[in-house]
């Protein structure tokens, strides 16, 4: 062990802690430091989160901020609790004290750091994990709850996060939602008492509130400046925040799976162990956050984070459910024509005995539709690969219509209540994942088109409804652990995916974006954003993303929604990964000529784009424009996007600063996705301005006229 002040630091190597007074356990990044002390009786008390300390052990001269991790149930703490069980013997409390510690590099940049607690009247033992991301300065937070009682014991709370701050004033940033309306972003200041942002919803769990916040201190921060923590949890089900204010004025966050109606039973000798809690922390503003989780999802939370995607043509909303394979066929040589990597089948290719023509019927009921399809899904992956193309597919492997042949055989594999009505959203009910057999049947649904047509090279997985009436008949008499079971049984079927197609690219839908977090994403190369494709309100909901999401993950596809131009509509999509939604056949010669290039030009800029730091420099929240920019990590290349949304008559737009380049290169500024036989009407066009001019004086990038856009390439010469 390696003493330095006196304090233990525990950021080097794997070694244990006993207890002991006046010690520290410091949880570094490479800017950002969250630290612990073990108190004289033994109670381990969060004492600081902010930027990295030069010398952590002046914390003990201070006196400071001192809130005890994770406080439990039933002892003397008056406010909300982090973990809350009855013990064998009815006892309702907890206690819980500081064994040990250690921490371990699980690489160069990764540390994880694990302080280990218990009661001292019962076997029940609390293990908090922290893994520290030093490059990305993001730290996951989860908890591990284990007990040696002589029967199982019903935890009632489980928080995977407890943090603490004392500041003059909160101000809180959440993202609430709906069906076409994701991700709307609203700021309020906290106030005395208890704030809570959850979900109940089970399956769909981000239909009305998400599971992202940030948290500004002591003022509103804005993208640079201000103190300000982004937090999010990584879970497919339910999960809550509690931000409850003290009569001292200190703020407690509460962060984990929501308890409601999921109380769970643990057996001795088990280990229960939460999601984790992903957060960072930045001093100056939400800037800083938001690129710190982009490249930590990057890099750590989305599989293939690292790897191309694929620009596709998606045929659901030009046919919908009517289609045939002649129409299909057409549509992938419109695949081809566009110049997209990837034709996409959406619903309604599936089911004989109840045909797929309406969305009534047939979910569950997974082989190819004989007359639509008479030859089979495999003659549309040979014809796309006739083309030069590839095919991807469209599945709801968890859902069920009662009018199904799934539903005749098997009425045990759905959740429903006993002794009342179903209760239907969208015309299907939820299956019954916690029943191994029923697991089988979702994995062989992708399994089964996999092997039966090799050349499928994506996948849709979609699930249109949240859970009601919710009672698993496998669970009999288990019910309050059915969101929870069914959660982690999602996650058993995916895990068997990925282990025999670990790269196949597949899509995260629900409804729209109704199922986006990073544990899910785990799975997933990208996700759906929402179902509502009109480009002016995409700018809000891609806006909203932005702060916690890659764009390589968000699915932005040009449709048929709205009014505004093709340009329009392509433009905005291009601020994410690309995909076409649209009768390429009624497009006119100039529209489709655009289409071509447009695909042209976001392949050559793409790479800035989806792995290159975003800049938001004028947000849609505050004015009648949106601009922000991409910069790459060399500081070589650059992208930014100007959309004029609503813009009042003659309203005049200011200059915009530049941000992320660098001061002593030159840059050519060009505007490209320009519509045929049209020219730029900016000025600087073509000419080579310094990054020192363009982030101190900036330029001019949006014109005067409603529902407008403007895409430029930034180039070092």
């Amino acid at each position: 062990m390696k003493l330095i002040a006196g304090i233990l630091l525990l950021v080097v190597s794997a070694y244990a802690v006993t207890a002991q007074t006046d010690q520290a356990i410091s949880i570094q990044t490479q800017k950002n430091e969250l630290v612990y002390t073990v108190d004289k009786d033994q109670k381990v008390n969060q004492v600081y989160l902010g930027e990295r300390l030069g010398n952590n052990a002046e914390l003990f001269n201070a006196k400071g901020m001192q809130h005890e991790m994770y406080i439990p149930f039933g002892t003397s703490d008056l406010f909300e609790s982090a973990i809350r069980t009855t013990h064998n013997d009815g006892n309702p409390s907890i206690e819980l004290k500081f064994v040990s510690s250690e921490a371990k590099k699980l690489d160069e940049y990764i540390t994880e750091t694990i302080i280990r607690m218990k009661d001292p009247q019962y076997p029940f033992e609390v293990n908090m994990h922290f893994k520290a991301y030093a490059r990305e300065d993001v730290i996951e937070q989860w908890t591990e709850i284990s007990h040696q009682e002589k029967l199982p014991i019903t935890l009632a709370i489980f928080a995977s996060s407890m943090l603490h701050f004392d500041a003059k004033s909160y101000w809180l940033t959440q993202f609430h939602a709906d069906w076409a309306k994701e991700m709307r972003m609203e700021e309020s200041q906290l106030t005395s008492g208890i704030k809570v942002i959850d979900s109940k919803l089970g399956t769909r769990a981000d239909v009305y509130q998400t599971p992202f916040f940030m948290l500004a201190l002591n003022k509103p921060a804005d993208e640079n400046t201000g103190e300000v923590l982004a937090g999010t949890l990584a879970w497919t089900g339910n999960f809550k925040f509690s931000f409850e204010l003290d009569n001292n004025n200190s703020l407690r966050v509460i962060s984990g799976i929501n308890p409601y109606a999921s109380e769970y039973k643990l057996a001795p000798g088990k280990i229960f162990t939460t999601p984790t809690f992903v957060f960072t922390y930045s001093n100056s503003g939400k800037e800083t956050t938001s690129q710190n989780l982009q490249k930590w999802a990057r890099k750590y939370a989305l599989l293939d984070g690292d790897k191309p995607r694929m620009t596709l043509l998606n045929n659901w909303e030009t046919t919908f459910f009517d289609f045939n394979e002649q129409k299909l066929t057409g549509m992938i040589a419109d695949t081809k024509k566009l110049g997209v990597d990837l034709f996409l089948l959406d619903d309604g290719w599936f089911a004989n005995k109840y045909p797929r023509n309406n969305d009534k019927s047939s979910l569950g009921d997974w082989e190819p539709n004989k007359t639509k399809l008479p030859n089979g899904v495999g003659i549309l992956v040979k014809e796309a690969e006739k083309q030069g193309v590839k095919f991807g597919i469209w599945i709801e492997p968890e859902m069920v219509n009662p009018k199904s042949e799934l539903y005749e055989k098997h009425p045990d594999w759905i959740i429903k209540l006993p002794n009342r009505p179903e209760n239907y959203s969208r015309n299907q009910l939820v299956l019954d994942l916690p029943n191994p057999k029923v697991q089988d049947f979702v994995f062989g649904v992708l399994d089964n088109l996999m092997t039966e047509n090799p050349g499928i090279a994506y996948m849709k997985w979609d699930c249109n409804r949240p859970m009601t009436s919710s009672y698993s008949p496998y669970l009999k008499d288990n019910q309050s652990a059915i969101y929870i079971e069914y959660t982690q049984a999602w996650y058993k079927i995916l895990d068997r995916v990925r282990a025999k197609y670990p790269h196949l690219p597949i899509m995260l839908c629900s409804g729209g974006g109704g199922r986006i977090d990073y544990r899910g994403l785990s799975y997933f190369t990208e996700f759906w954003a929402s179902d509502n494709t009109d480009p002016l309100e995409r700018v809000f909901i891609q806006w909203g993303y932005s702060y916690y999401m890659p764009a390589i993950a968000t699915c932005n596809h040009i449709t048929s929604w709205g009014k505004q131009s093709i340009k329009f509509r392509t433009d905005v999509a291009m601020m994410g990964k690309m995909g076409y939604d649209i009768q390429i056949a009624h497009l006119n010669d100039k529209e489709l000529k655009f289409s071509q290039d447009a695909v042209v030009n976001y392949k050559r800029i793409s790479d800035v784009v989806w792995y290159g730091n975003m800049f938001r420099l004028v947000s849609p929240y505050e004015g009648n424009r949106a601009v922000a920019m991409y910069v790459n990590y060399a500081k070589s290349k650059a992208i930014l996007f100007s959309y004029n949304l609503n813009s009042r008559f003659r309203e005049a737009f200011n200059t915009v600063k530049l941000r992320g380049l660098d001061e002593s290169k030159k840059y050519k500024i060009e505007e490209i996705n320009l519509f045929p036989d049209t020219k730029s009407k900016f000025p600087f066009q073509g000419k080579t301005f310094s990054g020192d001019y363009l982030m101190k004086v900036g330029l001019s990038v949006s014109g005067s006229e409603a529902l407008t856009s403007s895409v430029f390439e930034i180039t070092e010469m």
